[in-house]
């Protein structure tokens, strides 16, 4: 599975491992991703998410509502 986060669109970045004697060499920041099973009140089921932590910490603060509206848009398979 890709590494993107189902709520937000995070996925990995890339910048640079930096020594001591300052070289430089690409490396790819990943995002905090979790799987996540959530019961979403809309659709009366639970729901199987993979979620950065900001999009966890999104859902806790507004509610369900904006993860039913894009599992009906069908941007995110259940």
């Amino acid at each position: 599975m890709s590494r993107v986060c189902q709520l937000t669109g995070k996925k990995p970045t890339v910048g640079n491992n930096v020594s001591h004697a300052n070289n430089r060499t690409k490396r790819r920041f990943l995002p905090n991703l979790q799987k996540k099973r959530i019961w979403v009140q809309e659709l009366n089921k639970f729901v199987t998410v993979k979620l950065s932590t900001a999009g966890i910490k999104t859902i806790a603060k507004n509610g369900t509502s904006e993860l039913a509206k894009l599992i009906n848009s069908k941007k995110i398979s259940v």
